[in-house]
């Protein structure tokens, strides 16, 4: 499942959620604002930044800003 990392002023991320709602494509949400580890690990991603939505993926590669093209062909291709 993936793990999308957001905040709740996001307008990137809502529309990020909503396109993997209309997919069909399972994930779960950690608002980094509300976790600063999670803040970290996406600054960590992003050459210090707190830029979302950030997606990491099981094989260590991340994605910040995609689309759900993008993060469907990179779920595809993994399984």
């Amino acid at each position: 499942m993936l793990t999308i990392y957001t905040t709740s002023w996001c307008g990137y991320c809502v529309r990020l959620k909503r396109q993997l709602d209309q997919a069909g494509l399972e994930y779960t949400t950690v608002d980094i604002e509300n976790d600063p580890t999670a803040e970290q690990l996406v600054r960590d991603a992003n050459n210090g930044n707190a830029t979302v939505p950030t997606v990491p993926f099981p094989d260590g590669t991340v994605m910040t800003n995609s689309n759900v093209r993008q993060v469907t062909e990179k779920v595809t291709s993994a399984a």
